[in-house]
């Protein structure tokens, strides 16, 4: 088989997972009542989520996990179908779920139920998770550190790569966890985002880390089978950060991480609004830039459905993932 169909073989196999663990896992969330907290200051027409289950990102971490490890085992025995370069990713989305998790649960059953996790907390913790990857990637991986658009040549970083790469990854991180707030729209998104990645992967003849990115594809596509419009689950900050943090791992192993921009653009408009938001709001002593921020709900109080807003954000989404794979073709 070609590399192409083998990573393409691995999406469908990781969806075909997702959807059979997707109900068992539905029943335990609903049976310990791990449901979701809804802000009284958002939207009204959220109110009805109010207990929907969360925590959801297992089902998506648990299959690439099983697939990632089973398929580097085989390696082992002379079958090479992944290798040993794409276990930093699965540890940055291992490392970055249970930081999720313990969020999740936190605003669930902890003594800040419905907050979670302070902020300042969980930001330290994710630079010193990020801290830890970045060094991993120059100094173990030894990845190609800049690519800039129609340059075959790699552009050197030197210092800057450790502080660079730490800020990619928790600004994705944080990137996609603002994305999560309509139902489908973090897992459409990030979906979209991981193929382009795997296409330039494949451009680069980075083949285990293609196999990879479409490995999340596939069990992302499990998950929005639960998560569509109306959902029956939410991937909580368990799936949104992880998703996140390894979108900017991959990024910055493919050496294409400007454009994550463009590939992201979505993710990267939704944290820059709610950033915006706050700056402005202290700037006038009280005005909004926006009608709330993230920018989702923005669209949602202007009169757009909360499907209107997914569908319309996605396909802006998939133009510019398009974009950002032809200027990575240039």
């Amino acid at each position: 088989m070609s590399s192409t169909s083998i990573a393409l073989s691995l999406s469908v196999l990781s969806f075909a997972l997702a959807i059979i663990w997707g109900q068992p896992l539905l029943r335990i969330l609903r049976h310990f009542r791990i449901g979701k907290m809804i802000r009284v200051e958002g939207p009204e027409s959220h109110v009805s989520k109010m207990g929907t289950p969360t925590m959801g990102g297992v089902m998506i971490i648990l299959p690439v996990t099983l697939v990632t490890v089973l398929l580097n085992a085989a390696s082992l025995i002379g079958m090479p179908v992944l290798g040993r370069s794409v276990l930093l990713p699965l540890l940055a989305l291992l490392a970055f779920a249970l930081l999720g998790a313990v969020d999740d649960w936190e605003g669930i059953r902890g003594p800040r139920r419905g907050l979670g996790m302070r902020i300042r907390t969980k930001f330290i913790l994710q630079i010193v998770l990020a801290l830890a990857i970045a060094f991993a990637l120059k100094y173990l991986l030894i990845v190609p550190q800049m690519f800039w658009p129609g340059i075959e040549l790699q552009i050197p970083l030197g210092n800057w790569y450790i502080p660079i790469a730490t800020f990619i990854i928790v600004g994705m991180s944080n990137a996609v966890n603002f994305t999560d707030g309509l139902d489908g729209l973090a897992g459409l998104i990030s979906a979209t985002a991981f193929a382009a990645y795997g296409g330039i992967a494949l451009l680069q003849d980075q083949i285990f880390l293609a196999r990879f990115c479409f490995t999340l594809v596939g069990a992302i596509f499990g998950f929005l089978w639960f998560n569509v419009h109306p959902a029956e689950l939410f991937m909580g900050d368990t799936g949104s950060l992880a998703l996140g943090a390894v979108l900017g791992v991959v990024a910055l192993m493919t050496g294409q991480w400007l454009l994550l921009p463009v590939i992201a653009i979505i993710p990267v408009s939704e944290a820059l609004s709610d950033v915006l938001q706050i700056i402005y709001f202290k700037r006038t002593k009280g005005k909004r830039l926006f009608r709330m921020a993230p920018l989702h709900h923005h669209f949602e109080l202007g009169g757009w459905s909360e499907t209107q807003v997914v569908q319309r954000f996605w396909l802006i989404g998939l133009l510019f993932a398009m974009l950002g794979v032809a200027l990575a073709m240039v």
